[in-house]
């Protein structure tokens, strides 16, 4: 009996699990976001709710735990330095989970979107140069059909030079025939 056990098994052994699970976490450490199922998404916000309050401890005890989930030092540097620091004044919360209307068309699973519930600071916008009175700002101009075509023949990968240098001497020897 599985009396007072309060994990979701996920129709997986404990190990593909707890690996599947990690995976999820470092994908939303590293994007911030991520679609998944619902029952998985439910299972990876607790996981990545304890990773934030390690991050927000900041000691090497609480660095060490979050690697053995993340396995990555750059993404402990992330989680740390990046992510922990939006949610210093919040005592929970850090992530939501949000359904995505239609169901996935292959076996019906209902979808959700894992995310931080803080986006990341905006930097704000830089100033655009301010156009002189009397003129009119400058439309961007496309590039000409002649010289887009010189630039994709620069651009063409070295794998078809041997063949078109193939294709040039049977040209030129069928025209010489």
């Amino acid at each position: 009996m599985r009396h007072a056990k309060n994990n979701q098994r996920l129709s997986r052994p404990s190990e593909h699990r707890q690996a599947m699970v990690h995976s999820l976490v470092k994908s939303l450490v590293v994007h911030g976001q991520l679609r998944t199922t619902y029952a998985r998404a439910k299972v990876a916000q607790r996981l990545a709710d304890r990773l934030v309050t390690l991050g927000k401890d900041g000691s090497v005890h609480a660095r060490r735990r979050a690697f053995r989930v993340l396995q990555d030092r750059d993404l402990v540097k992330q989680l740390f330095g990046e992510i922990a620091p939006r949610f210093l004044d919040v005592k929970g919360g850090y992530t939501r989970v949000l359904r995505v209307a239609p169901p996935r068309p292959g076996d019906g699973a209902q979808l959700a979107v894992l995310a931080f519930s803080r986006l990341p600071a905006m930097e704000p916008a830089k100033p655009q140069p301010k156009a002189e009175p009397g003129r009119k700002p400058s439309a961007p101009s496309k590039p000409e059909p002649e010289k887009a075509k010189a630039e994709e023949g620069q651009k063409r990968p070295k794998f078809f030079e041997g063949l078109r240098k193939l294709w040039d001497k049977k040209k030129k020897g069928s025209a010489a025939s």
